[in-house]
């Protein structure tokens, strides 16, 4: 088996765009979450006020959902490569931005929002064309593959990230911003620099059914619709991320290394689960084994809601991230397989909305939460919720519970 392993994996890395593209998005997450770190762990020394920190995700979510349709039908009628490569460069100027902010003394809690923002709206466009521009870089035969290295870029990316970002912060918040800045740079020019295989795309004429055909797509497979909005409603509820520099501050009472190994955990528990599934892929019981790390995802989350302990709830973040990637594989898998070339954009817009929204107003939710009844109620009524919520998905969506294949319809 690890022969054979070795074997695919030559077959992806012999094709060089994709090799650009892999480390291009390791470089390019691994800034954002670095940024995350900063940003959240600099609001809050700031302003000590959880409302603020809800503002950050909100400032995130916001141009997600103004800009998803836009995004999705820019990402099917242009270059999804060069659409990625300007996102990057443009995240990189942000960055310089807030290093000179700091360096002059001028950053404030405003000027913090309206980052977040701008880094938001290119995420927002940067997620679905790089998405739907990874079918493009390989055969269709080794396209579920290239899925699964992709994936490992982003959890290599939340590994490195918050780590390396808590212990630059450490050492001053300037250092983060200026590794963000050239190492999104250097994503930028891998990116530029990517050759993919040309595909005729059939472009519709722009009107309202055209916009909003992606959504249509969705909404018309039970099974895509069900499975995405699981991880909406789910995420959402159980979201702690934005509490943790609460939880690092004032309950675990660690700085901001603490507060980077919190943020890596759950992504290395992602990658944990993420080889476990590339040696032992999922071949059948797709639909309960997707409950059944919802079920997995809500208890770990009252268990990290409820620890005082760091060692506890990085156990519990570990839980937490193992068991979110299987939902991940599913629907990435799902969305690139059963969706054609010409509306992968707005397809992956209206997933990536999905996903921004369990994650940035999921944020926002818990910030908002924490600020009226405390940090630990507000986590653990997120991890009952999460459970709650696939309680009531395996009774709305019965063919999703039974899903057994990845091409069923």
């Amino acid at each position: 088996m690890t022969l054979t392993l070795l074997q695919s994996s030559d077959s992806i890395h012999r094709h060089s765009s994709f090799t650009k593209f892999w480390i291009s998005r390791t470089l390019s997450s691994t800034s954002f979450q670095m940024l995350s770190v900063a940003i959240g762990w600099q609001m809050y020394d700031l302003t000590h006020d959880a409302f603020s920190l809800g503002f950050v995700g909100l400032a995130q979510f916001v141009p997600m959902v103004l800009l998803t349709l836009v995004v999705g039908h820019v990402a099917d009628r242009f270059d999804r490569r060069k659409i990625v490569f300007l996102c990057q460069i443009i995240e990189a100027a942000i960055a310089v931005l807030l290093l000179l902010g700091n360096l002059a003394g001028w950053l404030g809690r405003d000027q913090i929002l309206v980052a977040a923002a701008i880094i938001g709206a290119c995420r927002a466009f940067e997620g679905p064309s790089s998405s739907a521009l990874l079918p493009q870089l390989v055969p269709k035969a080794i396209l579920q593959q290239a899925i699964a290295w992709s994936t490992s870029a982003g959890q290599t990316a939340q590994i490195l990230g918050p780590s390396l970002g808590g212990l630059l912060f450490s050492v001053g918040p300037a250092f983060v911003y200026i590794t963000a800045a050239i190492a999104l740079s250097a994503a930028g020019i891998l990116t530029f620099l990517i050759r993919m295989e040309q595909s005729i795309r059939k472009l519709e004429p722009l009107s309202m059914s055209s916009i909003f055909s992606g959504m249509v797509f969705i909404y018309r497979r039970p099974i895509i619709l069900g499975t995405i909005s699981l991880d909406l409603f789910a995420v959402l509820l159980g979201g702690a991320t934005a509490l943790m520099p609460i939880f690092a501050q004032d309950i675990l009472h660690a700085g901001p290394w603490a507060l980077g190994v919190m943020r890596t955990a759950p992504a290395v528990g992602a990658l944990v689960m993420s080889i476990v599934l590339a040696y032992f892929p999922l071949k059948k019981a797709f639909g309960s084994t997707l409950f059944g790390a919802l079920f997995v995802f809500g208890l770990a989350t009252m268990l990290f809601a409820l620890s005082t302990n760091l060692l506890i709830s990085l156990v519990a973040l570990l839980f937490i991230g193992a068991s979110d990637v299987v939902s991940v594989v599913i629907r990435s898998s799902l969305v690139q397989l059963q969706t054609p070339d010409e509306m992968r954009g707005r397809v992956n817009a209206v997933n990536s909305l999905f996903v921004g929204t369990s994650n940035q107003l999921g944020e926002f939710e818990s910030g908002m939460l924490a600020g009226f009844m405390g940090a630990v109620p507000a986590a653990f009524i997120g991890g009952i919720g999460t459970i709650a919520v696939a309680g009531l998905w395996m009774y709305l969506f019965p063919s999703l519970r039974r899903l057994r294949s990845l091409t069923e319809k």
